[in-house]
């Protein structure tokens, strides 16, 4: 078993309402799957037919009353299950789990729900399962209603739903009883966007009345909104927990680490007669594992390859955000540029002066082409580079801002 790394749990006057005890998780992934291959395999002794994954090693921590926690990590980190285990869908194999108040999961796709019971009886269905009595569900069943937005299909079974329904009427269900403790998985990004709005509002009217929400989600940027901790697992361990900022800039150096992992040499595109190698961003006059700052000029350095020779062809950049927004944009071509003829291996630079990028992580793509615009060569995320996080403002890109108030009129 992998050995948990020492992690910090949260701070604060507010008493703890999940308590997390050395727990780990084991699941037994079988390898013969099919009816034919598991009465082959029947009898036979070893470990050759099935396989033991950890998806949780020794998490040790606690989550006080009133605060919004984010469960992060790439796929197959553990969260989703950390958050079963909080919610008591599923036993850990060893170590505990403390919980005080009323839990509220929304943790899979339909989850709770019968099929083949009506939208108005799971909501009577999933609200005494919660704990809430029959004439308070009917008091609260119009609120319910109109927050899911379905309508007249609220009488119609529930195995005929679209995802986005289930989704809306769970969280309905779940947002009226009141809970003391919401977990929500990654379902909300199954509805439309007006509804992700309103789960949105529901959990900072929340939030204001002082209760704790865990979230797992893969949208960053509600982490840093939203949340006021954050906790990254990585491989069944917790790897920080603490400020969300720090955290997310954490996560995404993980991310770009695995993909920098998994580029071969074959990764680099020698189509036709030229090579784009490598790249590198650095702020100019920082070194190489510093955040750029605003106002600072970046320095990209590219190294390049014509296996002949050409005196017509440009260089391109591309600078995405991690959504795989254009964030920036510019060639040669653009600036005027008269370029000697390209043979051979050769370094070249782009000075951006006086940047003013959003705060994370950016990410290069170098093309080389010609005239006409046809490609030699590419390497989409060359490379990378890490915008430190402004305290003023949220976005791609930063102005220092102002405001100003007229005074009352008398």
């Amino acid at each position: 078993m992998m050995q948990q790394q020492t992690s910090s749990s949260g701070t604060g006057d507010t008493p703890d309402i999940v308590l997390i005890d050395n727990v780990s998780k084991r699941f037994v992934l079988r390898k013969d799957n099919s009816l034919k291959e598991r009465l082959v395999t029947l009898g036979r002794v070893g470990r050759r037919h099935r396989e033991e994954f950890w998806a949780l090693a020794g998490v040790t921590t606690s989550i006080q009353a009133g605060h919004t926690v984010a469960l992060i990590g790439h796929n197959g980190s553990g969260k989703s299950t950390l958050l079963k285990v909080i919610g008591g869908i599923i036993d850990p194999t060893s170590g505990s789990v403390q919980r005080r108040g009323r839990v509220a999961a929304l943790l899979e796709l339909g989850a709770g729900f019968h099929p083949d019971l009506t939208g108005r009886e799971n909501v009577f269905l999933n609200a005494s399962i919660m704990g809430l009595s029959r004439s308070v569900t009917e008091a609260r069943f119009d609120d319910i209603l109109e927050f899911s937005g379905i309508g007249d299909f609220i009488d119609t079974q529930v195995k005929f739903y679209s995802s986005g329904m289930y989704v809306r009427l769970a969280f309905a269900v779940a947002v009226h009883t009141d809970p003391d403790l919401l977990l929500v998985d990654e379902v909300l990004a199954v509805g439309d966007e007006a509804f992700q709005r309103k789960c949105l509002d529901k959990i900072r009217s929340f939030q204001e009345e002082g209760r704790t929400i865990i979230l797992v989600t893969h949208a960053l940027s509600q982490v840093v909104e939203l949340c006021d901790r954050a906790i990254l697992l990585n491989k069944g361990v917790i790897e920080f927990d603490g400020e969300p900022r720090v955290a997310v800039a954490q996560f995404r150096d993980i991310l770009e680490d695995r993909r920098l992992a998994q580029v071969t040499p074959d990764s680099v595109e020698t189509v036709r007669e030229a090579a784009v190698h490598s790249a590198s961003a650095q702020a100019e006059g920082r070194g190489p594992d510093e955040d750029l700052q605003q106002g600072d000029d970046l320095l990209i350095e590219m190294d390049i390859e014509h296996f002949n020779s050409t005196k017509d062809w440009m260089c391109a950049i591309q600078i995405d955000n991690t959504l795989g927004q254009v964030a920036y944009g510019t060639t040669t071509k653009r600036l005027a540029l008269q370029l000697s003829p390209l043979q051979g291996r050769r370094t070249i630079w782009f000075r951006l002066r006086d940047t003013h990028f959003g705060g994370g992580k950016y990410f290069v793509n170098v093309s080389l082409m010609d005239s006409t615009g046809r490609h030699f060569a590419d390497l989409p995320q060359a490379c990378s580079f890490d915008v430190a996080d402004m305290e003023l403002a949220v976005g791609s890109t930063y102005s220092v801002p102002e405001f100003f108030e007229l005074a009352p009129t008398t």
